[in-house]
């Protein structure tokens, strides 16, 4: 650890939630520090153009500064920001948003749209908890990993997950620590629906029946549903017939029922889904007897709100699951003369992502982190008039932006985030591309 720097003024936060400082020509990012604050800090790595530091004091605070509501915060990595008011969250995540449209690839929107923001605690409906005996600690750790480390924090609780799931935490404990297999047992992934609760333990070994006895009578002591996965995800399966269950969201403003599978990807946030889902169709503005494609479509969370506006619509996925999935959905709702599935690689190289797919009118798109800049590339000169860029890494989306904007001939008409994520670093967002003639 190096001498203690004093006196350092704070400008911004970075994009993993550290205060952002300069000396000597140098930034200083430095753990648990605000915009605008007066600091000390301790530099732990150096590096020719920046350099690494955790917080000393704070002899200037924030007024933005709060008390963290976790008494895990700071050690359990699953949150940076909760010594940050929520408010305050929002519109600096709105400004990393509109510097790395602007630093990375030159563009600025013309309008800002207003941030989508909702309940800050206990939205996390989807997580993946890490799973490691440890007999020093009493048993088995079940949770995030601590901040910057691969161990798991010892907790016992959670202010992201709803209160249901953050209470099974220590029951969790308890079950794995009782299992033969509590070793080879490394991660429980929760996914939670409308009226069911499932809970996938991924293991590396078989159940003994003993085993199998003990998460079965859990399971029925707390109102959940168990799925073992040995291998990769379409291998989840419920360990009794009693386990299986359909799970599903609702987006009300359409008359939607969406199901999907315990493994499958969907937004972790429901309630922030059905505001990000509005959005999206209000800035698509799909019409009926327009061609509209929804590329990593998932289960269908865009593509059926689509077709609900009357539109005809092609999702596309490389998940042959998630395509088969989507389909369901599809007709479940009554939409399978609008929405149609089309299991491609857009990511294949070889090939434009796009090929065989037709002309469209509109595109929604909502890709991984890596972006879709080969995809964007590739669009036709007579391509969609209007895009929706649904994105969850501000970096890619304004290398993206970028190729529209210069390469491909369209204006970014409208960008704004989605605190998809409340008390952490993670940046969603949304952009609408439109394009004349």
């Amino acid at each position: 650890m190096g001498l203690p720097i004093e006196s350092l003024l704070v400008e911004s936060l970075d994009q993993e939630g550290r205060g952002v400082a300069r000396r000597d020509g140098k930034a200083v990012f430095i753990d648990g520090a605000l915009p605008g604050e007066i600091v000390t800090c301790s530099v732990y790595r150096k590096k020719p153009s920046y350099e690494v530091a955790t917080l000393g004091q704070v002899l200037k605070q924030s007024p933005s500064r709060v008390q963290p509501r976790c008494p895990h915060f700071g050690r359990c990595g699953g949150c940076s920001l909760q010594h940050l008011d929520a408010r305050a969250q929002v519109a600096i995540k709105q400004r990393v948003l509109e510097d790395s449209l602007w630093h990375i690839g030159r563009v600025r929107p013309d309008s800002v749209l207003p941030a989508i923001h909702g309940p800050a605690w206990g939205y996390r409906h989807r997580a993946r908890l890490t799973v490691r005996y440890v007999p020093k600690k009493g048993g088995a750790l079940v949770g995030f990993h601590e901040k910057k480390s691969s161990y798991v924090a010892d907790m016992d609780s959670c202010e992201i997950l709803p209160p249901r799931m953050s209470a099974l935490l220590r029951p969790l404990r308890d079950l794995v620590s009782a299992l033969s297999i509590r070793n080879r047992l490394p991660q429980i992934e929760v996914a939670l629906g409308e009226g069911a609760d499932v809970l996938v333990f991924r293991i590396l070994e078989p159940l003994l029946s003993s085993d199998a006895d003990s998460l079965r009578a859990f399971a029925k002591r707390h109102h959940v549903r168990l799925y073992l996965q040995p291998g990769g995800p379409e291998s989840a399966a419920p360990v009794s017939a009693a386990d299986e269950t359909d799970l599903y969201y609702a987006l009300p403003e359409f008359d939607l029922r969406i199901r999907f599978a315990p493994t499958d990807f969907t937004q972790v946030n429901h309630a922030m889904n059905a505001v990000l889902v509005r959005r999206a169709l209000a800035l698509l503005a799909p019409q009926p007897g327009e061609r509209v494609a929804d590329l990593f479509c998932g289960v269908g969370n865009f593509t059926l709100a689509i077709a609900r506006r009357g539109a005809t619509v092609v999702g596309v996925e490389g998940s042959a699951e998630l395509v088969r999935r989507a389909t369901v959905n599809a007709e479940e709702n009554g939409l399978s003369a609008l929405a149609s599935f089309v299991e491609q690689d857009l990511y294949r190289s070889g090939a434009s992502p796009l090929a065989g797919l037709g002309r469209f009118d509109r595109m929604l798109l909502d890709p991984p982190r890596d972006g879709a800049v080969d995809l964007v590339k590739a669009l036709p000169d007579d391509g969609p008039r209007r895009l929706v860029y649904v994105s969850c890494n501000p970096g890619t989306l304004a290398r993206d932006a970028a190729v529209l904007v210069q390469a491909r001939g369209y204006r970014l008409s409208a960008a704004g985030v989605v605190n998809m994520f409340p008390h952490t670093s993670h940046v969603e967002s949304i952009a609408v591309f439109n394009r004349d003639g």
